[in-house]
């Protein structure tokens, strides 16, 4: 009997902790979505709870301030993340299948740059860029998007790579296939949870990257979402309701990756568990 009173104590203990947790996560964006349907003077009396009348105008005035970014802001992302996986799955290749003299050594030096601070680049990159002629163009955040990622998706998707056993590959040569046909019918289709989960999380860093807009482009109709949003804030006052609905409006296309790619995400990371 005390062994299923403790028993149903510690099924209790963790439904309420997953309660809790739920409660922080959902909270700031029940908030966001609750003070974009108010006016300054509700903010301030009831920032908690819905009130009337509902101003669906600061909607309209944030999709008029930021919508235009928006696609600008997808157009980077999804180049940068495709670029990126497509470079990273032929590095990772070529470090878990390929043992030459030096490999690791060259490897562990490849791994360094995950350690290397972004902030001390900064100089360094704007001056390489400006003196490229890329500066105010979006090839100026996705290239150097496309190099920073290297390091770290390599890092994940060799340990994938290792893993898949060498008889899939060495079928792919016996029917004449090169390297990028074993890249392609053995490498991507095995390596796919991990794949999309990487490229969620690449879309993620890249739709929230500020600094990187804020350096590079200049002119208004370039630039992306992060520092669009920036603009809502205004100089000397801040009207809350306007500024929530510009930050509910730039969250919708994330909200909907991950619902549609929720399952993809949840079996890359399950799949990292298992081969750890």
């Amino acid at each position: 009997m005390a062994r299923v009173v403790r028993s149903r104590f510690a099924e209790c203990m963790k439904h309420l902790f997953i309660v809790l947790i739920l409660f922080f996560a959902f909270v700031p964006l029940y908030l966001m979505v609750n003070i974009s349907l108010k006016d300054n003077l509700q903010f301030a009396l009831n920032p908690w709870l819905p009130s009337y009348p509902f101003h669906w105008e600061n909607y309209v005035y944030g999709w008029h301030q930021i919508g235009g970014t928006i696609f600008n802001t997808i157009f980077v992302a999804t180049t940068t993340t495709v670029l990126t996986l497509f470079f990273a799955v032929i590095g990772a290749y070529f470090f878990a299948r390929y043992k030459m003299p030096g490999s690791k050594f060259l490897f562990g030096i490849f791994m360094l740059l995950m350690m290397y601070p972004a902030v001390a680049n900064m100089v360094p990159m704007f001056k390489l860029i400006a003196s490229l002629g890329l500066y105010n163009t979006h090839l100026s955040l996705i290239i150097p998007a496309v190099a920073a990622g290297q390091a770290f998706n390599i890092y994940v998707l060799r340990n994938f790579i290792e893993d898949i056993p060498q008889d899939l590959f060495d079928a792919i040569e016996i029917d004449g296939g090169n390297t990028f046909w074993q890249i392609w019918h053995v490498v991507i289709p095995m390596s796919m949870p991990i794949i999309g989960t990487l490229g969620i999380l690449s879309i993620i860093g890249q739709w929230n990257n500020f600094v990187s807009p804020l350096l590079y482009i200049r002119d208004s109709n370039l630039q992306t979402i992060a520092v669009a949003l920036l603009n809502l804030e205004g100089e000397y006052t801040k009207n809350w309701g306007q500024l929530m609905a510009g930050y509910t409006i730039a969250s919708i296309p994330l909200i909907v990756l991950f619902i549609f790619c929720m399952k993809l995400f949840i079996r890359g990371l399950s799949s990292g568990a298992v081969k750890g």
